[in-house]
């Protein structure tokens, strides 16, 4: 998908004034509570959890399938 899809999706799924449950099956990078949350949940440093999302994508399930290995 384009840069455009990626900007709309992220506008959609990180709409603060929605409220609701948090969307824990995607990992939101430029966010820095969800680099505290996930890099602690997968006991990694921040900067490892960048670049494993940038490696396979947003997918929380897909980073920690990546990390196990």
């Amino acid at each position: 998908m384009g840069l455009f899809y990626n900007c709309l999706i992220k506008k959609i799924m990180d709409n603060k004034q929605k409220a609701g449950s948090a969307d824990r099956t995607r990992i939101n990078i430029h966010e820095g509570y969800e680099l505290d949350y996930w890099s602690a949940k997968f006991g990694i440093s921040k900067e490892k959890l960048k670049a494993v999302v940038e490696t396979v994508g947003t997918s929380a399930s897909t980073v920690e399938d990546y990390l196990k290995k």
